[in-house]
């Protein structure tokens, strides 16, 4: 029984293999398996990193292994925007669909009479053409022929003092001509450089086609402000009389005073008004909601409006001025050195509708990009106060199914006056 039990052998006793029954293997030192005597009741060793393999630091860098994918980086990788981060407005056209700035208004400007030169070009001419036209013709009329020739005497004046009223009456004429000219201008020039916001090309007949409904409210608005402005002018000058007549010598520095004050306040009502024409076509709106809409769109923008505006118009005085005074300069020294050798009255009037057409060349040019930084200013406006951008934005979507589009008038229910 003891040999039997002895041959059946201990459960603590190793086989031949190595190993002993009821205790689970455990891999060699080497990492092949296999079994090995467990050290009984003995501390466990330290191992010796020294005598082990080199492990892999990054296990996906191992001959077939397939590293998992990465999440793709914010930042760092060109031409990719960073999730939930800043996208740039669009640029459908001259400008982008933003607050602007100085430079970018000016540009804007600029690019809108570059791409429609006969909208815009096209029309200041026509414009300064009429009124330059008529004002030859009533100088020709009212001025006596005496006054180009060299037997020139003092019975001439008495001609010209017999016909005093209709002097005053022609030029008032031609003053409120010109105001209406003005507003015209900048009521229709509004139209192709809104339509080149939205990368829209606009030529000279489709403006006037899609400005023809507002044409008699621009002439009412500008009659309207010139009977105000003589009114104005009239009251102020009888009011300044009285007073300087009641000081005596002391009222000459009241006197000076309030001519400066009266230009200031016809430099701030002209700031406050600007916009009245964009207003009336764009949008459109009648004449006294009009001036209303101007009025309101320049609070608490008035100075920054103020100095655009009055920085445009020193940009295009200096810029004409440098183009046309040359040219001005040659004609007058031609006119005088034909004077002494015996000009003739023809030729006479003739140098004059030589300078006059330079004139209204140089000033047509300018009037342009004069009303076009006021067209987009008012533009600008309307992005601050009112987030027009996203109503351009809107219309954007709607420009190849509409070729005739004006910005504004296409955002709400079509009123009187809307599509032109």
């Amino acid at each position: 029984m003891g040999q039997d039990n002895h041959s059946g052998g201990d459960p603590r006793e190793p086989n031949d293999d190595g190993g002993i029954p009821g205790i689970p293997p455990a891999p060699r030192s080497d990492g092949s398996p296999g079994w090995h005597a467990p050290q009984w009741n003995q501390p466990p060793q330290p191992q010796n990193p020294w005598n082990q393999p080199p492990q892999p630091q990054n296990p996906w860098n191992q001959p077939g292994a397939f590293a998992p994918r990465q999440p793709q980086q914010p930042w760092g990788f060109p031409g990719s925007l960073p999730q939930g981060g800043w996208t740039p407005p669009p640029k459908p056209g001259i400008i982008p669909l933003r607050p602007l700035g100085l430079g970018e208004l000016l540009d804007g400007a600029f690019q809108a009479c570059r791409k429609n030169p006969a909208a815009t070009f096209g029309t200041a001419l026509l414009i300064q053409a009429v009124i330059s036209l008529l004002t030859y013709l009533f100088i020709g009329t009212l001025v006596p022929d005496a006054l180009f020739s060299s037997n020139f005497d003092e019975t001439d004046f008495e001609s010209v003092e017999s016909n005093a009223g209709w002097s005053v009456t022609g030029l008032s004429l031609l003053g409120v001509l010109s105001v209406v000219g003005v507003l015209l201008l900048q009521g229709v020039l509004v139209v192709p450089l809104a339509r080149s916001i939205l990368n829209l090309k606009t030529g000279f007949a489709q403006t006037w086609r899609l400005c023809r409904s507002r044409l008699l409210a621009l002439a009412g608005m500008g009659l309207l402000l010139t009977v105000a402005f003589v009114i104005g002018l009239a009251v102020f000058g009888v009011l300044l009389g009285l007073l300087v007549s009641i000081l005596g010598a002391a009222g000459l520095p009241v006197l000076i005073l309030g001519f400066l004050a009266l230009i200031a306040l016809f430099v701030w009502l002209g700031v406050k008004l600007a916009f009245a024409p964009a207003a009336l076509v764009l949008e459109p709106a009648g004449i006294f909601a009009s001036l209303r809409r101007s009025w309101q769109l320049t609070n608490r923008n008035f100075w920054r409006s103020f100095g655009i505006l009055a920085l445009t118009a020193i940009l295009v005085s200096i810029i004409s001025s440098v183009i046309s005074v040359p040219v001005l300069l040659i004609t007058s020294l031609v006119g005088a050195f034909g004077s002494g050798s015996g000009t003739d009255a023809g030729t006479a009037v003739a140098l004059f509708a030589l300078n006059a057409a330079i004139t209204t060349f140089f000033s047509a040019i300018g009037y342009a990009f004069q009303a076009a930084v006021t067209s987009l200013l008012y533009v600008d406006l309307r992005i601050r106060r009112e987030g027009f951008d996203l109503t351009l934005m809107k219309e954007q979507e709607i420009t190849g199914t509409t070729p005739d589009l004006v910005p504004g008038r296409h955002s709400g229910t079509p009123g009187p006056g809307y599509g032109g």
